[in-house]
């Protein structure tokens, strides 16, 4: 029985047949898969570029609308839904627009903007930021040379010595 199971499978066209292209399903046809998935241009040859989906974004306005249209399909059944349908929207977004709606962020119901917070005054910030410290490093640094000025002062009072100025150099006497 086996002999004979093998012969037939081998006079079958089956997954393993060389009739078939590897890029092939078995059942193109029945499935209404196209077996070459790429987009084609107007010439028919496929194209290498797909285009990237935009992510949707839904006014205020609109928010508003479908949830009091949603309110009153609430009374009757399977309403909701074929609202949603209608409108290609997700369960989801009704009970996220809901949530909003009720902590009375109807500004909250406008498009967010979606991403990183933009740079730019984080970088202001950091240099203010350096840019302090500095400031408060030459102030501690200033307040000590001027203890340390007052300190001769007083050695040179008490010893009764005048203050030499200092010695020139041949750069500074330019």
């Amino acid at each position: 029985m086996t002999k004979q199971s093998k012969t037939i499978a081998k006079d079958r066209p089956g997954s393993g047949s060389a009739e078939r292209s590897p890029a092939e399903r078995s059942e193109a046809g029945r499935s209404g898969v196209d077996p070459d998935p790429g987009r084609r241009d107007e010439g028919g040859a496929p194209n290498e570029t797909l285009e990237r989906p935009r992510r949707r974004s839904f006014t205020a306005e609109y928010k508003l609308r479908v949830l009091s249209e949603a309110d009153v399909a609430a009374g009757s059944p399977g309403a909701i839904g074929a609202l949603l349908r209608r409108e290609g929207l997700y369960s989801s977004h009704l009970s996220k627009w809901r949530e909003e709606r009720a902590a009375g962020q109807l500004a909250g119901l406008s498009p967010k903007r979606r991403g990183p917070a933009p740079q730019g005054r984080k970088a202001e910030r950091k240099r203010l930021e350096q840019l302090e410290r500095e400031i408060e490093r030459l102030r501690r640094r200033l307040k000590q040379a001027e203890t340390i000025i007052e300190f001769q002062k007083k050695l040179h009072e008490l010893l009764g010595t005048t203050p030499e100025s200092p010695p020139r150099d041949d750069e500074n006497s330019r």
